[in-house]
């Protein structure tokens, strides 16, 4: 057993767990927070028989009362509608200000189920139990919740620390292959912006397990012991740095906007889609695109984007920018969370494990970063 990591803002404090059987904990942890009300158990179709039935089951075991709702898989359940139904299975199942909300499986499910329980009642406890590398290594953590506007991404929402994080590594054996390569890209993103030696460990992995299409996933191979060890720990390497960097920052006022890096394009380019790419996979494309912005501005080398690139291709994450007309790529852009005074505050990396936010890039050096062939399909 590891050490839980601590957040700790100006209004929650709470333990993030990342091991191996953490879920088997639940019950003794809600008895130490004293979360004895009744618990609102929000999964997708893709946990539900896996792991939802069987922890509900261990609640009921341990006297809480558990009522569990299946929300549809994918992004598009990010919806005004669904955070609706939510709301009414609740309130007409009497959900009381004592209660709390499970949010078990990926991203989507964290930030609907995290919206739901920081708006019902004005605001319940929940707990985040991520069981995709991508929610383990960034959406769980932080207190972000919401969902999606027709116009934009995460553009309607809420902070709302949860009260635990439960991050189970056991259930990434059963990710499908793209669903645990794309969590990939987060991990590397908090690499460039925040800690060298976590990009170099991985470039190490990388290294010494290389990439197969025959195992594709990110190297991970749930019979290979030490290659989960050795993954499971770059993983709570990786939380770590969201740990450190909404403790300093909760509300993304300086330092939390770095955890953006490669969003701003990549928000665009998901959109753009219709969310046919994968959130990680976009971010990766985000990334490339923006250390080029960044090689252009005279910010980094080319060691670097090249380097970044290399890592991400290692993981089996692609770089190249779709064939989306530019106009529409810039204009989603300007609806970015991080536009300011109509400038988008762009996080650009200047080495490895180092940033910087600028809002003076200019629109036709955006465009000639887009237009670079190795960008492009």
């Amino acid at each position: 057993m590891t050490d839980d990591l601590t957040v700790t803002t100006t209004t929650a404090s709470y333990p993030v767990v990342v091991e191996a059987g953490a879920l088997a904990s639940l019950p003794v942890r809600l008895e130490a927070l004293g979360l004895r009300g009744n618990l609102w158990l929000i999964c997708d179709g893709a946990v539900e028989s896996l792991y939802a039935a069987p922890l509900a089951e261990c609640l009921r075991a341990a006297g809480f009362t558990v009522h569990t709702y299946r929300v549809p898989p994918g992004d598009a359940s990010k919806n005004p509608a669904q955070l609706g139904e939510l709301h009414t299975w609740m309130i007409a199942g009497g959900v009381e200000r004592r209660d709390a909300v499970l949010a078990l499986g990926g991203g989507v499910v964290g930030d609907l189920a995290g919206f739901a329980a920081a708006t019902i009642l004005r605001g319940i406890a929940v707990v985040q139990m991520p069981t995709t590398l991508l929610s383990m290594v960034d959406a769980a953590v932080g207190g972000k919740t919401g969902i999606n506007h027709p116009l934009g991404k995460n553009l309607i929402g809420a902070f709302h620390q949860p009260r635990l994080v439960l991050a189970d590594t056991d259930t990434l054996a059963s990710l499908p292959p793209h669903a645990l390569r794309e969590g990939w890209s987060e991990v590397i993103k908090h690499g460039v912006i925040r800690d060298a030696g976590l990009f170099a460990e991985l470039e190490q992995l990388a290294d010494s397990y290389g990439w197969s299409e025959s195992a594709p996933g990110g190297l991970w191979d749930a019979t290979d012991s030490a290659r989960t060890t050795a993954l499971s720990n770059i993983i709570r390497r990786a939380v770590a740095v969201k740990v450190e960097v909404v403790s300093l920052d909760e509300f993304e006022r300086g330092e939390r906007i770095t955890l953006n890096y490669g969003h701003t394009i990549g928000h665009a380019v998901e959109q753009l889609s219709h969310y046919g790419l994968l959130h990680g996979e976009a971010v990766a494309v985000g990334m490339h695109a923006e250390a080029r912005i960044a090689q252009l501005m005279g910010m980094c080398d080319d060691n670097l984007v090249d380097r970044q690139a290399a890592l991400l291709h290692a993981y089996g994450l692609n770089t190249a920018l779709p064939t989306y007309d530019l106009d529409a790529i810039l204009a989603l852009t300007m609806r970015d969370k991080k536009v300011q005074a109509k400038k988008i505050r762009w996080v650009l990396p200047t080495a490895i494990g180092t940033v910087q936010v600028r809002d003076d890039v200019p629109d036709e050096l955006l465009r000639r970063a887009l237009r670079i062939v190795d960008c492009r399909l």
